[in-house]
């Protein structure tokens, strides 16, 4: 899991929406409201960083907070949801 490289779907698009006061995930059906964790994860899901990067990125903002099964297990659901692909 920690070599693959996520990226958003094309059909999703991550964007501050100011009036939920969060980060949402648009699609043509409707609209996903983010927490603070999810948005921060999806953030990373460029095409350009693997798991591994977003673990390390992220500890690195959370030091000594053992994050790596929470991502990994949020990128798998997020995969099955559609949101990302690999």
């Amino acid at each position: 899991m920690d070599s693959i490289v996520p990226e958003l779907s094309p059909i999703f698009r991550l964007q501050w929406e100011e009036a939920q006061d969060r980060y949402v995930l648009l699609y043509p059906e409707g609209m996903v409201q983010l927490n603070q964790s999810a948005a921060a994860i999806l953030k990373r899901c460029d095409g350009n960083n693997s798991v591994a990067d977003i673990i390390a990125e992220l500890g690195d903002v959370f030091p000594g907070v053992a994050l790596a099964a929470d991502i990994q297990k949020f990128i798998a659901r997020a995969q099955e949801n559609g949101w990302i692909k690999k």
